[in-house]
């Protein structure tokens, strides 16, 4: 009986758990990376600390994937959270459950991550060829015979596309996998950026870059209408906003820019208190330091780079005095700190993308084994399938699952 080759294409999450994986089931692998070493997303993603899965159980998880979530499943069935904890843990690198059910390495260190990885590879004699991209995927009486690189052909039974997107393309991921799956026959889902920054019209006001606000409610509407409503972090940077609230907003935010829609945030800078309550709490406030400058009372209300927005928005002297603060005035306080409103005019590009949205057509992938509908002995796995999650770890646990699940189901193929 012939033993099997397999190739995979691309040495990220996807790429390195399918190698592995191939090389269990018994196949000769051979791993082509187009840097000069794989797994450099890994190495800078969560901010060095790299946020492998979350504790949100199946049904959850599949959720944060929107409409195209369910085609996990089976990919989940065979290979979740609780099978990739162990995975670190028996090959030495531990990791630990954070706040939102956060996984990372108990070390802290995303580099880690990519030594196992390696060390595993190296057990196993994965064969990992750097600096070699490849350049056409070979197909012979319809199926999978080889793969072309800058340093000739390689024979081989199977091949796994697993090249990520196109964010962050200085790590590699530049969308060479699109190219090679259209290549093949395969629809491309038109890819845009996902977990990505906005930009606000007119930019923000100089004083908020850098300002981190928590606890916050942010509704993203769209022509005037809600599309989504979230509590939790909002980050402002030079060219608008940034944060957990607004990277997961972004996906609906980036579709509606696409359709020239009119797409606005509303924050909420006082979410915990009820506008009743929050008037009740100005009342208090204004009686109590009737001879304070308003601008001196709103430093009690607000972090003090918001302070100069919400003089300027809601046209109130700063050296009035609280006490001759108007209840026309108290209300336009009121509506600015339950409602402040920004434009969103555009959003950043595939350099600041955390993940990219599109890719290969789902309905073109068979969920039970990643082999392509289209050509037998082709697989896909990772980010360049049409699947983005919300941040998390959900979009790396989706990588390392369906690396797995492309992995077995192309080494497991027998021939004689």
């Amino acid at each position: 009986m012939k033993r099997q080759t397999v190739v995979v294409i691309g040495g990220g999450a996807a790429g390195l758990m399918a190698a592995g994986q191939a090389a269990i089931a018994g196949a000769r692998v051979i791993l082509l990376e187009k840097m000069k070493r794989p797994g450099r997303k890994i190495c800078i993603s969560g901010k060095g600390r790299c946020n492998i899965t979350n504790s949100a159980p199946v049904a959850d998880f599949i959720e944060h994937f929107g409409k195209n979530g369910r085609f996990l499943r089976q990919a989940f069935s065979r290979f979740f959270s609780t099978e990739l904890i162990t995975f670190f843990e028996e090959n030495g690198l531990p990791v630990s459950l954070e706040r939102g059910g956060r996984y990372f390495p108990t070390s802290g260190n995303a580099p880690d991550i990519l030594k196992i990885f390696l060390t595993w590879l190296t057990q196993l004699n994965v064969e990992i060829r750097d600096s070699c991209p490849a350049k056409d995927i070979l197909v012979t009486d319809g199926k999978v015979s080889g793969v072309t690189t800058c340093r000739g052909n390689i024979d081989c039974d199977s091949v796994i596309i697993a090249t990520g997107g196109a964010s962050y393309p200085a790590t590699g991921s530049t969308g060479d996998g699109y190219t090679l799956a259209k290549k093949m026959g395969h629809t491309i889902v038109p890819i845009r950026p996902a977990l990505v920054p906005l930009e606000v019209q007119n930019g923000i006001h100089p004083a908020l870059a850098g300002l981190e606000l928590r606890n916050i409610g942010v509704q993203l509407l769209i022509n005037g209408k809600k599309k989504q409503q979230l509590f939790g972090e909002l980050h402002f940077i030079k060219t608008g906003v940034s944060g957990p609230t607004i990277l997961t907003l972004s996906g609906d935010a980036v579709d509606a820019l696409q359709k020239a829609d009119k797409v606005h945030l509303a924050i909420d800078l006082k979410a915990a208190l009820s506008e009743q309550k929050l008037d009740a709490r100005l009342i208090r406030d204004f009686q109590k330091r009737t001879k304070e400058h308003f601008g001196d009372v709103l430093r009690g209300l607000l972090p003090a780079q918001l302070v100069p927005l919400c003089l300027e928005q809601t046209n109130i002297p700063a050296n009035r005095l609280a006490g001759e603060i108007s209840k026309k005035e108290r209300k336009t306080l009121l509506h600015w700190l339950k409602d402040l409103r920004l434009e969103v005019s555009g959003h950043r590009s595939f350099k600041e993308a955390i993940v990219t949205a599109g890719g290969v057509m789902l309905k073109e992938v068979n969920p039970r084994t990643m082999e392509s509908e289209i050509i037998p002995g082709l697989y896909l796995a990772g980010e360049v399938l049409d699947l983005n999650g919300n941040t998390g770890g959900y979009n790396l646990q989706a990588a390392f699952s369906t690396g797995w699940l492309a992995g077995r189901s192309a080494g497991d193929v027998q021939s004689t």
